[in-house]
Protein backbone atom coordinates (compact mmCIF):
# COMPACT_ATOMS: atom_id res chain seq x y z
CA UNK A 1 0.00 0.00 0.00
CA UNK A 2 1.47 3.69 -0.47
CA UNK A 3 3.03 5.43 2.72
CA UNK A 4 1.38 8.68 3.37
CA UNK A 5 2.57 11.42 5.30
CA UNK A 6 0.87 14.34 7.09
CA UNK A 7 2.58 18.04 6.88
CA UNK A 8 1.24 20.84 9.43
CA UNK A 9 1.56 24.14 8.17
CA UNK A 10 1.84 23.29 4.60
CA UNK A 11 -0.17 26.00 2.74
CA UNK A 12 2.81 27.78 2.04
CA UNK A 13 6.60 28.20 2.22
CA UNK A 14 8.56 25.77 3.76
CA UNK A 15 5.65 23.23 4.67
CA UNK A 16 4.56 23.36 1.22
CA UNK A 17 7.79 22.70 -0.38
CA UNK A 18 7.97 20.12 2.01
CA UNK A 19 4.48 18.38 1.05
CA UNK A 20 5.29 19.13 -2.72
CA UNK A 21 8.48 17.32 -2.55
CA UNK A 22 6.90 14.12 -0.54
CA UNK A 23 3.98 14.39 -3.34
CA UNK A 24 6.58 14.20 -6.26
CA UNK A 25 8.57 11.41 -4.44
CA UNK A 26 4.34 9.37 -5.42
CA UNK A 27 3.38 9.42 -1.53
CA UNK A 28 0.16 10.59 -0.19
CA UNK A 29 0.34 14.02 1.78
CA UNK A 30 -2.21 15.48 3.62
CA UNK A 31 -2.02 19.21 4.44
CA UNK A 32 -2.79 20.97 7.47
CA UNK A 33 -3.14 24.59 7.45
CA UNK A 34 -5.48 27.40 9.16
CA UNK A 35 -5.92 29.51 6.54
CA UNK A 36 -7.63 28.03 3.51
CA UNK A 37 -6.67 30.19 1.00
CA UNK A 38 -3.28 29.13 1.60
CA UNK A 39 -4.57 25.50 0.52
CA UNK A 40 -6.03 26.57 -2.53
CA UNK A 41 -3.02 25.13 -4.54
CA UNK A 42 -3.85 21.13 -3.29
CA UNK A 43 -6.88 21.49 -5.89
CA UNK A 44 -5.07 22.12 -9.09
CA UNK A 45 -1.52 20.40 -8.00
CA UNK A 46 -0.45 17.37 -10.84
CA UNK A 47 -0.98 14.65 -7.77
CA UNK A 48 -4.34 14.84 -7.55
CA UNK A 49 -6.18 12.75 -5.25
CA UNK A 50 -2.44 12.20 -3.30
CA UNK A 51 -2.66 15.31 -2.05
CA UNK A 52 -5.38 16.12 0.85
CA UNK A 53 -6.14 19.04 2.47
CA UNK A 54 -7.14 19.33 5.98
CA UNK A 55 -8.09 23.14 7.38
CA UNK A 56 -7.78 24.07 11.26
CA UNK A 57 -5.29 24.40 13.98
CA UNK A 58 -2.42 21.69 14.06
CA UNK A 59 -2.58 22.73 17.61
CA UNK A 60 -6.28 20.60 18.45
CA UNK A 61 -5.62 17.28 18.41
CA UNK A 62 -9.52 17.00 16.29
CA UNK A 63 -7.91 18.60 13.64
CA UNK A 64 -4.72 16.33 13.74
CA UNK A 65 -6.98 12.75 13.98
CA UNK A 66 -8.87 13.86 11.13
CA UNK A 67 -5.90 14.24 9.35
CA UNK A 68 -4.76 11.30 10.54
CA UNK A 69 -7.30 9.42 9.28
CA UNK A 70 -7.30 10.92 6.23
CA UNK A 71 -4.17 9.81 5.68
CA UNK A 72 -4.26 6.29 7.10
CA UNK A 73 -7.28 5.98 4.04
CA UNK A 74 -5.00 6.36 1.72
CA UNK A 75 -2.75 4.81 2.68
CA UNK A 76 0.00 3.23 5.82
CA UNK A 77 0.94 6.69 7.65
CA UNK A 78 4.86 6.38 7.72
CA UNK A 79 5.89 10.30 8.40
CA UNK A 80 4.34 13.44 10.51
CA UNK A 81 6.36 16.54 9.74
CA UNK A 82 5.76 19.63 12.80
CA UNK A 83 5.95 22.36 10.50
CA UNK A 84 3.19 24.70 11.66
CA UNK A 85 4.69 27.73 13.40
CA UNK A 86 3.78 31.56 13.99
CA UNK A 87 5.91 34.52 14.93
CA UNK A 88 4.70 36.73 17.66
CA UNK A 89 7.68 39.00 19.74
CA UNK A 90 7.26 39.81 23.43
CA UNK A 91 9.72 41.03 26.27
CA UNK A 92 8.98 39.60 30.04
CA UNK A 93 9.63 43.39 31.08
CA UNK A 94 6.67 44.77 29.28
CA UNK A 95 4.39 41.87 28.50
CA UNK A 96 2.74 40.06 31.33
CA UNK A 97 4.45 36.52 31.79
CA UNK A 98 0.99 34.46 31.27
CA UNK A 99 0.87 36.27 27.80
CA UNK A 100 4.52 35.42 27.08
CA UNK A 101 3.69 31.63 28.22
CA UNK A 102 0.86 31.65 25.94
CA UNK A 103 3.09 32.81 22.95
CA UNK A 104 5.19 30.03 23.88
CA UNK A 105 2.57 27.52 22.94
CA UNK A 106 1.28 28.70 20.42
CA UNK A 107 4.47 27.10 18.63
CA UNK A 108 5.04 24.68 21.01
CA UNK A 109 1.28 22.83 21.60
CA UNK A 110 1.47 22.14 17.78
CA UNK A 111 4.32 20.26 17.69
CA UNK A 112 3.24 18.24 21.12
CA UNK A 113 -0.55 17.52 19.53
CA UNK A 114 1.38 16.23 16.46
CA UNK A 115 3.68 14.12 17.85
CA UNK A 116 1.05 12.48 20.58
CA UNK A 117 -1.07 11.86 17.28
CA UNK A 118 1.83 10.16 15.28
CA UNK A 119 3.11 8.24 17.83
CA UNK A 120 -0.85 6.81 18.89
CA UNK A 121 -1.12 6.41 15.39
CA UNK A 122 2.09 4.42 14.64
CA UNK A 123 1.83 1.98 17.77
CA UNK A 124 -1.74 1.24 17.50
CA UNK A 125 -1.32 0.31 13.77
CA UNK A 126 2.02 -1.67 14.60
CA UNK A 127 3.82 -0.05 12.11
CA UNK A 128 7.15 1.50 12.31
CA UNK A 129 7.18 5.43 11.88
CA UNK A 130 9.56 8.69 11.62
CA UNK A 131 8.76 12.31 13.09
CA UNK A 132 10.22 15.24 11.77
CA UNK A 133 9.77 18.49 14.12
CA UNK A 134 10.97 21.71 12.31
CA UNK A 135 13.00 23.99 14.87
CA UNK A 136 15.92 27.06 14.02
CA UNK A 137 18.90 28.11 14.79
CA UNK A 138 16.87 30.30 17.31
CA UNK A 139 16.89 27.05 19.37
CA UNK A 140 20.54 27.82 20.28
CA UNK A 141 21.02 31.43 19.66
CA UNK A 142 18.28 33.87 19.83
CA UNK A 143 17.75 36.77 17.92
CA UNK A 144 16.85 39.73 20.35
CA UNK A 145 13.20 40.28 20.63
CA UNK A 146 11.96 36.41 19.75
CA UNK A 147 12.04 35.19 23.17
CA UNK A 148 8.58 33.31 22.90
CA UNK A 149 9.37 31.94 19.52
CA UNK A 150 13.44 30.38 20.73
CA UNK A 151 11.66 29.55 23.76
CA UNK A 152 9.37 27.23 21.96
CA UNK A 153 12.05 25.66 19.47
CA UNK A 154 14.76 25.39 22.60
CA UNK A 155 11.90 23.10 23.84
CA UNK A 156 10.63 21.26 20.48
CA UNK A 157 14.41 20.11 20.49
CA UNK A 158 14.16 18.65 24.01
CA UNK A 159 10.97 16.99 23.15
CA UNK A 160 12.46 15.70 19.56
CA UNK A 161 15.24 14.17 21.66
CA UNK A 162 13.38 12.46 24.85
CA UNK A 163 10.41 11.27 22.14
CA UNK A 164 13.55 9.61 20.10
CA UNK A 165 14.58 7.69 23.96
CA UNK A 166 10.99 6.41 24.61
CA UNK A 167 9.68 5.45 21.29
CA UNK A 168 12.82 4.46 19.54
CA UNK A 169 12.74 0.99 20.96
CA UNK A 170 9.09 0.59 19.52
CA UNK A 171 10.15 1.45 16.12
CA UNK A 172 9.41 4.96 15.78
CA UNK A 173 12.59 7.95 15.29
CA UNK A 174 12.39 11.20 16.07
CA UNK A 175 14.44 14.32 14.38
CA UNK A 176 14.28 18.08 13.53
CA UNK A 177 15.76 20.28 11.58
CA UNK A 178 17.28 23.51 13.12
CA UNK A 179 16.78 26.09 10.02
CA UNK A 180 18.96 29.22 9.22
CA UNK A 181 17.26 31.97 7.03
CA UNK A 182 14.95 30.51 4.49
CA UNK A 183 13.64 32.51 1.50
CA UNK A 184 10.07 32.35 2.30
CA UNK A 185 7.03 34.43 0.96
CA UNK A 186 7.19 35.70 4.31
CA UNK A 187 10.85 36.93 3.94
CA UNK A 188 10.05 38.48 0.21
CA UNK A 189 6.87 39.82 1.49
CA UNK A 190 9.29 41.77 4.18
CA UNK A 191 11.82 42.65 1.49
CA UNK A 192 9.28 44.24 -0.67
CA UNK A 193 8.30 46.62 2.06
CA UNK A 194 11.70 47.86 3.01
CA UNK A 195 13.53 51.05 1.25
CA UNK A 196 16.45 50.08 -1.76
CA UNK A 197 18.67 50.99 1.04
CA UNK A 198 17.17 48.94 4.08
CA UNK A 199 16.70 45.69 1.82
CA UNK A 200 20.25 46.59 0.56
CA UNK A 201 21.46 46.50 3.76
CA UNK A 202 19.11 43.15 4.86
CA UNK A 203 20.16 40.95 2.35
CA UNK A 204 24.08 41.65 2.84
CA UNK A 205 23.64 41.30 6.59
CA UNK A 206 22.01 38.05 5.78
CA UNK A 207 24.66 37.07 3.39
CA UNK A 208 27.05 37.60 6.71
CA UNK A 209 25.23 35.52 8.78
CA UNK A 210 25.57 32.49 6.32
CA UNK A 211 28.55 31.18 5.44
CA UNK A 212 27.65 30.41 2.16
CA UNK A 213 26.85 33.88 1.56
CA UNK A 214 22.68 33.49 0.65
CA UNK A 215 19.61 32.06 2.23
CA UNK A 216 18.49 28.80 2.31
CA UNK A 217 15.68 27.75 -0.58
CA UNK A 218 12.38 25.73 1.06
CA UNK A 219 13.19 22.88 -1.51
CA UNK A 220 16.11 22.38 0.25
CA UNK A 221 14.42 22.26 3.78
CA UNK A 222 12.15 19.48 1.85
CA UNK A 223 14.58 17.66 0.70
CA UNK A 224 16.35 17.36 4.23
CA UNK A 225 12.94 16.33 5.73
CA UNK A 226 12.40 13.17 2.47
CA UNK A 227 15.88 11.74 3.41
CA UNK A 228 14.87 11.86 7.41
CA UNK A 229 11.40 10.44 6.67
CA UNK A 230 13.11 7.54 4.76
CA UNK A 231 14.52 4.31 4.80
CA UNK A 232 18.02 5.71 4.23
CA UNK A 233 17.69 7.67 7.68
CA UNK A 234 16.80 4.52 9.35
CA UNK A 235 19.41 4.70 12.48
CA UNK A 236 19.09 8.53 12.70
CA UNK A 237 17.05 8.98 15.48
CA UNK A 238 17.25 11.94 18.00
CA UNK A 239 19.08 14.20 15.88
CA UNK A 240 19.06 17.95 15.23
CA UNK A 241 20.08 18.60 11.90
CA UNK A 242 21.29 22.16 11.17
CA UNK A 243 20.13 23.16 7.81
CA UNK A 244 21.63 26.85 7.93
CA UNK A 245 23.90 26.73 5.59
CA UNK A 246 26.74 27.01 8.02
CA UNK A 247 24.94 29.54 10.53
CA UNK A 248 25.17 28.28 13.78
CA UNK A 249 29.19 27.31 13.19
CA UNK A 250 30.20 30.51 12.20
CA UNK A 251 28.63 32.38 15.17
CA UNK A 252 29.09 35.81 14.00
CA UNK A 253 31.52 37.52 16.72
CA UNK A 254 31.13 41.17 16.92
CA UNK A 255 35.00 41.69 17.19
CA UNK A 256 35.78 40.07 14.19
CA UNK A 257 36.29 43.36 12.52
Amino acid sequence: MRRSYVVTGGGRGVGRAIAERLLDDGHTVVVIDLDPAALTWTTSHHAGARVVPAVGSAAEQTVTEQAADLAQAAGTLTGWVNNAAVFRDAALDSTPARDVLDLIALNLEPVVVGCATAIRRFLSAATPGAIVNISSHQAQRPVRGALPYATAKAATEGLTRALAVDYGPRGIRTNALALGSIATERYEAFLAQQTHEAMTRIEADMARLHPLGRLGQPHEVASAVAYLLSDAAGFINGAVLPIDGGRAAFGQDPEEA
